[in-house]
């Protein structure tokens, strides 16, 4: 108990001096724009607030200068800009495939029309070519199947059977990226697992989908 209570009041003094800091701020930089003219902040300011935006629960309701959603906004402008210097200064992107390659993946498509990309991929492999299987299913030749039934009747048939899986992004104050996991059932819309990881590795996915279905209670079929 004793501790709780120091920790309350450690918190609130913190709590209390960053509202004394914030409305410090705000007081300087009124008194130093004119009066005649337009609110100005320069770049250093717009930083000096958002970063206690992300930190600080109680930042809005010692904001008088802006409205919360400008800080916000602040915040994603600096996060893009942030991206955009990093993609422009980084390395390329993927090299492309030659073309000798690509009328190699072609003719053995052609000329076996039973073989899958998974297949093409390992003869490749065989004769050297270093290509990853989603290239070389991206060059295939497409070969004409016979009518199936559609997508919706598929889905009210098997949606006992069915899981979905997929990954989505969280950006975090210091322009981070960290991916989340979410596996969902689809009989009755419920979510089965989910993590969270920067580095979301093959290894890594793979034992999310032993814990989200332990034994034998994985699905007939997995979207994701």
């Amino acid at each position: 108990m004793l501790l709780n209570s120091l920790l309350l009041g450690l918190r609130g003094q913190a709590a209390m001096q960053a509202e004394i800091i914030a409305l410090r701020h705000q007081l300087t930089v009124l008194q130093r724009s004119p009066k005649s003219r337009r609110l100005v902040l320069t770049r250093i300011h717009r930083c000096l607030w958002v970063w206690p935006s992300r930190v600080w629960s109680a930042w809005r309701s010692t904001l008088i200068i802006v409205q919360p959603d400008t800080v916000i906004n602040w915040h994603r402008q600096g996060f893009r800009c942030y991206w955009t210097w990093k993609v422009r200064h980084g390395r390329s992107g993927r090299p492309q495939v030659p073309k000798e390659t690509c009328d190699l993946i072609r003719t053995m498509s052609r000329e076996n029309p039973l073989w899958g990309a998974p297949r093409i991929h390992s003869e490749l492999l065989k004769l050297g070519v270093k290509i990853s299987q989603a290239s070389v299913a991206k060059y295939m030749v497409r070969h004409p199947k016979p009518p199936s039934q559609t997508w919706r009747t598929f889905l009210n048939n098997h949606v006992s059977q069915l899981a979905s899986v997929d990954f989505f992004i969280v950006r975090t104050i210091w322009f981070e990226i960290l991916f989340v996991f979410i596996v969902l059932a689809h009989d009755r819309r419920r979510v089965v697992h989910f993590n969270v990881t920067p580095h979301p590795t093959a290894e890594w996915t793979a034992q999310q989908m032993l814990e989200a279905f332990p034994f034998d209670t994985a699905p007939k079929y997995l979207l994701r």
